[in-house]
């Protein structure tokens, strides 16, 4: 059935070619996160700062979600199939930060700039073609094949992702990753610091674990956290807090079924999944844990300690998405395998400072926050108008 609206929406796209392209609309496909600091968000402020003509226009991941090929939801439907379509077929830019399957079924005119920035600055699983099967494989291969520009941290990187995406390598460009510019910059460091505490003011004097499990294919419609919050309730220290932030697909399914406080009274776990942006609850947090996500690859940049909570490391190795590297030596931090070591580990707090300096360095050519402005030299600048 959902191959059948990626035809309806690719048919839909064709008729509105007749309409011709307007030479600064830009169409961003925003369906893993849809926030302003994000992969794709992060881009359209820099460009907005550098030129007023710039047009924008949004497929997000609240209306694609909307979206389905039963009944109901009419107005949702109406957008996605007769309005999205034509600022796609109108627009000479399309920035996405995942994989959009009805450009399986679309080829755009050979002017258009189709640029993938991903949504994962790095990866640690295999992912895409390398993890993929059968229709959808081959759905991701035909989309893929449109991409003209994938953005990257590294030429480590480069290498995988030429895989993952089944992309000649001319097409993979080394400019790091815009929403990580903030990450470099003090002064935005210090904006988004003020916000989180604004928000949470009663966590400005707490010691804060983020914790941030990836994504397990296996657990869809069945999701489990595999963290005893009971636990963690009885044992964290109480100057520490411990804040869950879930993978969209999990968080869907999680809600904590209770407020969780410790022995003083105080709360000391929040459930922050569907906070506005990831970048504060980084630079709030004291120690990252963590198990596959790509998520150490921005925390690396604060030199921070991680903690990797890697409960099913040898089901997911062997029949999970698998990784590229041997997990246990190339994880900056230590691994831990049930909720009483990951506790153990945070009251010891055993920092392993050289190897986050190590993995940032093979993670990024770039350390200098202008990610934003190599890509608009590298993709804008000489073709707007």
């Amino acid at each position: 059935m959902k191959r059948i609206g990626y035809g309806i929406f690719a048919v839909i796209y064709y008729f509105y070619r007749l309409f011709g392209r307007k030479p600064n609309r830009i169409f961003c496909i925003m369906t893993h996160d849809s926030g302003k600091d994000s992969s794709v968000g992060s881009v359209v402020e820099y460009l907005k700062k550098q030129k007023e003509t710039y047009e924008f226009y949004y497929l997000k991941k609240e209306e694609r979600k909307n979206v389905d090929m039963g009944l109901g939801k009419i107005k949702a439907q109406l957008s996605f199939f007769l309005i999205k379509p034509y600022y796609l077929a109108t627009s000479s830019y399309v920035f996405m930060d995942n994989c959009f399957l009805p450009m399986a079924y679309i080829r755009f005119p050979k002017e258009v700039k189709v640029v993938q920035l991903w949504h994962g600055t790095g990866t640690i699983k295999k992912f895409g073609q390398d993890a993929n099967e059968g229709q959808l494989k081959e759905l991701e291969r035909k989309c893929n094949k449109t991409i003209t520009h994938l953005i990257v941290n590294s030429s480590y990187i480069k290498g995988i992702y030429q895989h993952s995406f089944g992309l000649p390598k001319e097409k993979i460009y080394v400019l790091g990753i815009p929403r990580t510019d903030t990450l470099f910059q003090k002064d935005k460091q210090e904006q988004q610091l003020n916000e989180f505490y604004k928000d949470f003011p009663q966590l400005k004097d707490k010691k804060i674990i983020l914790y941030a499990p990836t994504f397990r294919d296996q657990e869809v419609g069945h999701t489990q956290l595999h963290l005893d919050l009971d636990l963690v309730e009885r044992e964290l220290p109480t100057d520490w807090v411990l804040l869950l932030k879930l993978h969209p697909f999990v968080a869907e399914e999680f809600s904590t079924t209770r407020q969780y406080y410790n022995k003083d009274g105080e709360i000391c776990i929040y459930n922050v999944s569907d906070y506005k942006d990831v970048n504060p609850l980084l630079l709030a947090s004291y120690t990252l844990v963590t198990d596959y996500s790509s998520i150490i690859f921005e925390y690396c940049i604060l030199g921070k300690p991680m903690i990797f909570y890697a409960y099913d490391l040898e089901s997911f190795s062997e029949d999970g998405r698998g990784f590229y590297e041997d997990y246990d030596t190339y994880v900056p931090g230590p691994v831990v395998r049930s909720t009483e070591q990951l506790l153990k580990a945070i009251r010891e707090q055993s920092f392993e400072a050289e190897k986050v300096a190590e993995f940032k360095k093979k993670s990024f050519a770039y350390l200098d926050g202008q990610s934003a402005k190599r890509f608009y030299e590298t993709i804008m600048k000489e073709t707007s108008v």
